[in-house]
């Protein structure tokens, strides 16, 4: 049978990553290094390993997006809503060290999305994606709590290792054999042509 193909690509750099602040929702634009990364990430991505681009509804993911697709002469992207990050609620705009300074418990931040409703959104995105996309390749741009908690999923807790960061413009592959998904190579690191 063949095999569904998922690859994960992390959006590049904006200002507020500088800062390690949450983004969340809150549409943050890709700064220059931002930019630049996506055109390295591009450049390193192989289009005939790829059938479509999907991502994020927000103008960071897009961006990326549209730079690799304009790189490797795919179509425009596909906006796929379930591709958004996480929902900070009013700890948007935060340090990660505000955060958990106002936040004993980081779950429960009013107006944001739980770790476990990020879960089932992330399982109802992988099930969605297997059967909508069935046998194909499948490069998806979006962000850094998706992918996490989407890797945390698949390798059941491998990944990301414990104090791991994933990278602006990393990427990581999936695979879907009909059945389940795994982890077909985990780059936690910014593609860039000296990985190669």
């Amino acid at each position: 049978m063949t095999e569904t193909i998922l690859g994960l690509l992390r959006h590049g750099q904006t200002d507020w990553n500088i800062d390690f602040r949450l983004q969340g929702i809150t549409d943050i634009p890709l700064n220059e290094t931002g930019i630049a990364q996506a055109r390295d990430a591009a450049a390193v991505i192989d289009p005939d390993d790829w059938d479509l681009i999907l991502t994020s509804p927000l103008s960071r993911a897009r961006a990326t997006a549209e730079i690799v697709a304009e790189v490797n002469g795919f179509a425009d992207a596909e906006v796929e809503p379930m591709l958004l990050e996480r929902s900070f609620g009013e700890a948007e705009g935060m340090s990660h060290q505000e955060w958990l300074a106002k936040y004993a418990d980081t779950n429960s931040v009013p107006g944001g999305e739980s770790l476990r409703d990020l879960e089932a959104r992330a399982n109802l995105l992988l099930d969605q994606l297997a059967m909508k996309f069935r046998g194909r390749r499948i490069l998806a741009v979006s962000h850094g709590a998706l992918i996490r908690i989407l890797l945390r999923i698949v390798s059941n807790g491998e990944f990301p290792r414990e104090g791991e960061r994933l990278g602006n413009a990393s990427m990581s592959v999936f695979a879907h054999d009909g059945s389940i998904w795994r982890i077909r190579s985990y780059e936690p690191r910014t593609l860039h042509s000296d990985l190669l």
